[in-house]
């Protein structure tokens, strides 16, 4: 199946701004976030919104996508999502199969990174925005504390192979009507390896690899967001041969909160006023991440108007200060009144020159009279 265009997952154009990509990512993570929308397809539109957001808030990897579109250049048929054409052996077969060799081929005693490895931890609202410590546990591949990696049984040691010679490949010759051809391919004896293990250690049974727990200690800073990632150097599967390991990457999910809603580093809320206050002004309580601030309401006040608490925000993850707090105030009716509180309100419209409902059925009753002459 063809991917989807970037621009078109995010819905905004090729000239838009940095920030306006990382606006309409944000707003789609919001909405189809598996934690909030249960939709069948919403994991899958998160996850296709999250990687057109990867390549397109990365000046590089959008400057290539602009030019090249799905297919990257540097890996060849592969693209920005991995994949590719599946040819067998790959294109260095098909070159030593017609032109006997030639292609410089991976050492099988080279050392060897680790796999990276991601891990999905859900954190509270308050959590993303002033950070935490948290333990994980996670399952991964490590050295075999008993052989150190080598796969034999200590006091031994693996053996060159004696078919490929320590290559890790086979060569096989075939001559045909077109000339000699030579076909290389992973030696069957070592898989490739370039060394057989005659006593395997009987902890790891000659993978060199254990699977393991590994609890690992974590420190969020505040301010993180949903969707962001959070890189361990290290903490990833172990090399082999004495290679490096990989590292751990953390993607960060945050929940909803009640009251709060957060967009970018500014956070928004919405709270209730009576028809009194709206008309004669308050001096009223508000909630705010860390306490409570009085917000004064000025008289004359319409439904849905915004104020601005400054600096009381979320911290901001990568410079200083915190954003704002948008408090949106809506003025409520009151869906029951006892007769002295209707009478007042009747008064109210009489000096504003109102007609209320009440008074447009008795006028409508006296133009009945009028036209039936009573």
């Amino acid at each position: 199946m063809s991917k989807r265009d970037y621009y078109e997952v995010l819905g905004v154009s090729k000239e838009a701004s940095q920030d306006d990509i990382k606006k309409a990512y944000r707003q789609m993570a919001r909405q189809y976030h598996p934690d909030v929308n249960k939709a069948a397809d919403a994991e899958t539109k998160f996850k296709e919104a999250k990687e057109a957001y990867d390549v397109l808030s990365d000046d590089q990897k959008k400057a290539q996508y602009d030019r090249f579109g799905h297919v990257d250049p540097n890996q060849g048929v592969g693209g920005f999502g991995g994949g590719g054409a599946d040819f067998g052996g790959g294109f260095g077969d098909l070159f030593d199969m017609f032109f006997g060799g030639g292609n410089q081929r991976r050492n099988p005693n080279a050392p060897q990174r680790g796999n990276d490895l991601q891990y999905t931890m859900t954190i509270e609202f308050k959590e993303a925005v002033f950070g935490k410590e948290a333990d994980i546990q996670i399952p991964r591949t490590e050295t075999c504390d008993t052989c150190h990696g080598n796969g034999a049984k200590p006091g031994t040691k693996p053996e060159t192979c004696n078919v490929c010679h320590g290559s890790g490949q086979q060569e096989v010759v075939q001559n045909t009507a077109f000339g000699r051809i030579v076909n290389r391919r992973v030696c069957s004896a070592c898989n490739g390896q370039g060394v057989t293990i005659k006593d395997k250690c009987g902890t790891c049974h000659g993978t060199g690899k254990v699977k393991k727990q590994r609890k690992i200690h974590l420190n969020i800073p505040a301010g993180v967001d949903d969707g962001a990632q959070l890189r361990v150097t290290g903490e990833g599967e172990s090399g082999t041969k004495g290679g490096p390991s990989g590292d751990l990457y953390v993607v960060i999910r945050v929940k909803s909160h009640d009251f709060f809603e957060r967009e970018g580093d500014d956070i928004y809320c919405e709270i209730p006023l009576t028809f009194a206050q709206a008309a004669l002004g308050d001096e009223i309580e508000i909630p705010t991440l860390t306490e409570k601030v009085k917000l004064k309401i000025p008289a004359g006040t319409q439904t849905d108007t915004y104020f601005r608490l400054k600096g009381k925000g979320v911290p901001r993850l990568r410079g200083y200060g915190q954003g704002d707090q948008h408090v949106k105030v809506v003025v409520v009716t009151p869906t029951s009144m006892n007769e002295d509180q209707k009478e007042l309100l009747r008064e109210f419209a009489r000096q504003s020159g109102e007609h209320t409902h009440e008074q447009n059925q008795t006028i409508f009753e006296r133009m009945k009279k009028a036209f039936l002459g009573d």
